[in-house]
């Protein structure tokens, strides 16, 4: 396929820091049955904006079919309900019964854990309480990337997720650097979790830093599935199942040149059309702001490329390229054939760092 051609590529809303709320990032988008769109975050507050610091999960609707957004005045999701201080990485999920599904990854201490919340969208959008997906494993720091939910083939929901050994014990801290992969699923009723494959390692350990670091899943048209990972081999490795995710063959690199920044792939429901975000090599070792802080990490350009059977990608077309900021993180939502929403994180030098602002785009293809 050709490169894709952008028509239209709008800011539908912007999200940047503020007073009591230094960071707001990772999320996801949800129709609802009344037609409006959803938008659900990680909303840092506090003066903190680490990985590990003070968040909930906050929402914003769309009337316009994604043209704008006004934010909600209720938080959807709370880390007090689970008496810690961090739930963050959002995926919005609408699970083969019928029911919107909003997960999401809750940090306590040195270990992680996976929950979901029931909406109703009967009487007004509201959400249950939290329901636990992936409990809590000894000596295991789990990461679950926002927009990674994924309803396989078979019709179960599949989550998956990097595992990092816990290093250790003190509160909010992260297991290691290094990561493996695994995948875990429920029913269609979002119940009976369990951990559905072995776990995935990256070939030649001792010559990576990362391992298989936020695992993404998108089925294809036969029937497999495909796995992505982020690492810092210059690619994002890639493996397949055919069995609906139990086994997987072993990861290796793929097509998308990457530095150790995160990809999405999604499937456009009303065109068939896959379509590819992330962030290419040239720009991989990033650069260090004359103070020293971190702010892009070779998280620029950020670019889109489309396939007929989400395995051959075109060439990309550039969708962002400031030098000085970091594009990562990226969810999409598709409206109709040929237009999407997208956000993803975009804070540059002012921002202090690339993860503390966030953009949703309306993307029209040509």
């Amino acid at each position: 396929m050709e490169a894709p051609v952008i028509k239209g590529l709008s800011v539908a809303a912007e999200l940047p820091r503020g007073k009591n709320n230094p960071r707001n990032s990772e999320g996801d988008f949800a129709r609802l049955k009344d037609g409006s769109v959803l938008f659900a975050y990680s909303r840092y507050h506090g003066d903190d904006d680490g990985d590990d610091a003070a968040c909930d999960v906050a929402g914003m609707i769309s009337k316009d079919d994604g043209r704008s957004f006004a934010p909600l005045p209720d938080l959807l999701a709370t880390a007090a309900e689970l008496d810690t201080q961090n739930i963050m990485s959002v995926s919005l999920c609408r699970i083969p019964d019928g029911t919107l599904c909003l997960f999401y990854l809750a940090k306590f201490g040195p270990q992680s854990a996976v929950y979901l919340k029931r909406a109703n969208e009967e009487n007004g959008l509201s959400f249950g309480p939290p329901e636990l997906c992936v409990p809590k494993t000894r000596g295991v720091y789990y990461v679950v990337n926002n927009a990674r939910l994924t309803v396989s083939p078979q019709g179960e929901v599949l989550i998956p997720l990097a595992r990092h050994p816990i290093v250790g014990e003190k509160r909010n801290r992260h297991g290691s650097y290094f990561g493996t992969a695994c995948v875990w699923a429920g029913n269609e009723h979002g119940r009976n979790w369990y951990r559905k494959s072995k776990v995935l390692s990256m070939p030649y350990p001792g010559h990576t830093r990362t391992g298989l670091q936020e695992p993404g899943i998108e089925a294809l048209p036969d029937g497999r599935l495909y796995g992505y990972f982020r690492t810092d081999r210059h690619f994002q490795y890639e493996s397949f199942s055919s069995d609906g995710g139990a086994t997987w063959t072993r990861p290796v690199p793929s097509c998308f040149t990457s530095p150790d920044s995160p990809m999405l792939i999604r499937r456009n429901p009303f065109s068939g059309v896959y379509y590819a975000v992330w962030n290419p090599i040239p720009n991989y070792n990033g650069r260090l702001a004359p103070d020293g802080r971190w702010i892009n990490a070779g998280r620029t350009p950020f670019v889109l490329a489309q396939s007929e059977d989400g395995l051959n990608f075109s060439r990309f077309t550039v969708l962002e390229d400031d030098p000085g900021c970091g594009y990562c993180y990226p969810a999409m939502y598709f409206l109709d054939e040929k237009t999407f929403l997208l956000s993803y994180c975009c804070g540059g030098e002012e921002d202090g760092m690339c993860l503390t602002r966030t953009r949703i785009r309306r993307v029209e293809i040509e």
